[in-house]
């Protein structure tokens, strides 16, 4: 989390102070523990919100313009909440902007605002920066206007900004896991009823390690919208002979065996991936709750190699940062995290050997892709609030 009153003092350097009151948001980052590219699925995911995120201090203005200034990126636009523009840039402001519209449109009848927006969520390293602007700026928008915050609605304004303005197919899980989680908790997710549930990380001196491959990737422009466009096929598919079947998330691991040659390749994978994906989530909640760390790993593993092979969404990085972690002593487990092609990979690792994992893992990166890998320790984060001072 950023300096909230160093952030402030940059505000009233961009705009002034107005004698208007300064109020400060936040809304985290996360990393998803295990629950791939099966939250548009209606499935389940794991997710941990991040101690990193976006902070937005803000101040109500007479109108219904939004000024935003971006203090990463040093950059300062405008918009008009009766106006919509276009979306769909490629700009960092059609993240504002959707959201900005979709909880004017949804929830609440918004007033105009000055914000500044800061983040400490690498960007492009598949840690959901993105769902973090989306909710603080929402989160801050709400409270400004006087409305109470519906934390399930802004999650949903916030998936619809993505689709609307941005252009990716997403679902719901980076937007929900922002609003809803707990510290020290994981969050699963039920993505069809939106239903929510803290799963205590169990404790014990172990560690959730995010290794960045430096490689970044943008959604939107990538494959992820095809998988999506994959999987819905596979559901016309067996409904052939599974009419009951709305989404991946109603085929058991029995029902894909018997019905397998209804699906040709690669559908057939894409299928496969989701549905023992969703198995393994709730698995891997059974054993967190046993405080079975070992056991949430070998899942971690099954899930990449998975990803890998039958979804497709892995890259030479992330494969290369999972078999680097799985090699060291102390490593209970790794796998990719994100959409893929690029971004991070995430280990549960024992504390005592953190330092050591580190360091090989680094060079063995080094030495394979000329770059140093980034490194990101959490125990579990708090979702989207307002800050006091």
């Amino acid at each position: 989390m950023r300096d909230t009153e160093d952030l402030r003092s940059r505000f009233r350097a961009r705009f002034g102070n107005k004698g208007r009151p300064l109020r400060a948001f936040f809304a985290p980052g996360r990393v998803n523990l295990i629950g791939e590219h099966t939250d548009y699925n209606d499935g389940f995911v794991l997710p941990v919100a991040l101690e990193l995120g976006v902070t937005v201090i803000a101040a109500p203005r007479d109108d219904r313009r939004i000024r935003v200034h971006s203090q990463d990126l040093g950059q300062t636009a405008e918009l008009d909440l009766d106006r919509p523009g276009p979306g769909k840039t490629g700009r960092w402001l059609d993240y504002i902007e959707g959201v900005a519209h979709m909880v004017d449109s949804r929830i609440q009848e918004l007033r105009g605002a000055d914000l500044l927006v800061a983040g400490d969520v690498p960007r492009g390293a598949g840690l959901s920066s993105s769902a973090a602007i989306e909710i603080a700026t929402g989160f801050a928008l709400l409270s400004l206007a006087g409305a109470s915050v519906d934390r399930v609605a802004l999650a949903l304004a916030g998936q619809a900004a993505e689709h609307g303005f941005v252009g990716t197919r997403c679902g719901i899980m980076d937007q929900l896991v922002s609003t809803c989680a707990d510290a020290r908790s994981a969050l699963l997710i039920d993505c069809r009823s939106l239903t929510t549930e803290p799963v205590p990380l169990p404790g014990g001196p172990f560690s959730i390690l995010v290794t960045d491959t430096r490689k970044r990737h943008a959604l939107a422009s990538s494959e992820y919208n095809t998988r999506r466009a994959e999987c819905e096929r596979g559901v016309e598919l067996l409904r052939a002979a599974l009419p009951e079947v709305r989404a991946l998330r109603d085929v058991t691991l029995e029902a894909f065996e018997r019905h397998v040659s209804l699906l040709p390749e690669p559908i057939l994978r894409r299928v496969r991936h989701v549905v023992t994906e969703n198995a393994r989530t709730l698995t891997a909640v059974d054993a967190l709750r046993r405080g079975d760390v070992a056991a949430v790993g070998v899942l971690f593993v099954a899930s990449h190699r998975s990803l890998q092979h039958d979804y497709e969404v892995s890259c030479p990085e992330l494969d290369a940062l999972v078999d680097l972690a799985i090699a060291q002593p102390g490593v209970h487990g790794a796998r990719m995290t994100g959409g893929g092609f690029g971004g991070s990979t995430v280990s549960l690792v024992d504390e005592s050997a953190q330092g050591a994992v580190m360091a090989a893992v680094r060079e063995g990166y080094r030495r394979r892709f000329g770059v140093e890998p980034g490194f990101l320790v959490t125990h579990g984060g708090a979702g989207a609030r307002e800050i006091d001072g």
